[in-house]
């Protein structure tokens, strides 16, 4: 019977360097024989990136919290079961760039919508499914947001005011703090290197640890 993968996601605000940590971090369990997905939410299927191209582009019009809010569970409903999910229970390793707490964080502690409405679709789209591991990369706001700025044009998100992404930190870091089993949190302010090195080790521990 194939064991069922590990699902990680990589978690934080903006300019944190979530993609190149996890690329490094896919680099790093191929190395050690592990079959890895590598995916993004909102996204990872076709429709749900059709959904995340209507959530991300700015607009003139205004986007109301639960249009946002439900926007993001149905693209993450159609992601865990067509891709994420199947993965797993093939044994592959899933490496998420954000999942469900980046709506606890962004909706929630950004947008206000309360917790209690985000744990509900949670339950609904994803019954008792949850990340084996949680990585937290943490930067102050402004650091983040000076690398974001430097990549080009922003999205919707992005164009958000500083205290937006303040009150998203602060989210990411309470719920970190709830439960430090689950999260691993690495200083993204850090030189690449040493950031780089500690994603190698942690994943790394991850493998052995089922062993």
């Amino acid at each position: 019977m194939t064991r069922r993968g590990q699902f990680i996601t990589f978690e934080g605000t903006e300019g944190v360097g979530k993609s190149t940590q996890l690329a490094n971090a896919a680099d790093t369990l191929r190395g050690l024989g592990v079959d890895v997905v590598v995916t993004r939410e909102p996204g990872g299927t076709p429709m749900a990136e059709s959904i995340r191209e209507l959530l991300l582009a700015p607009r003139n019009e205004s986007v109301d919290e639960t249009t946002e809010l439900l926007l993001m569970f149905a693209a993450r409903a159609q992601h865990l079961n067509t891709r994420i999910l199947p993965a797993l229970e093939q044994g592959q390793w899933v490496l998420c760039d954000r999942f469900t707490d980046a709506t606890f964080a962004y909706q929630g502690g950004g947008r206000g919508v309360s917790s209690e409405r985000i744990a509900m679709l949670e339950n609904l789209v994803q019954g008792d499914v949850r990340p084996d591991h949680v990585i937290l990369l943490d930067a102050p706001v402004e650091t983040g947001m000076k690398r974001a700025r430097s990549r080009g044009d922003l999205d919707r998100f992005e164009q958000e005011a500083v205290s937006f992404f303040q009150r998203i930190r602060d989210t990411y870091l309470d719920r970190a703090q709830a439960a430090p089993g689950r999260y691993s949190v690495v200083d993204a302010s850090a030189s690449l290197e040493q950031v780089t090195a500690s994603i190698r080790d942690l994943v790394c521990k991850f493998h052995s640890d089922l062993l």
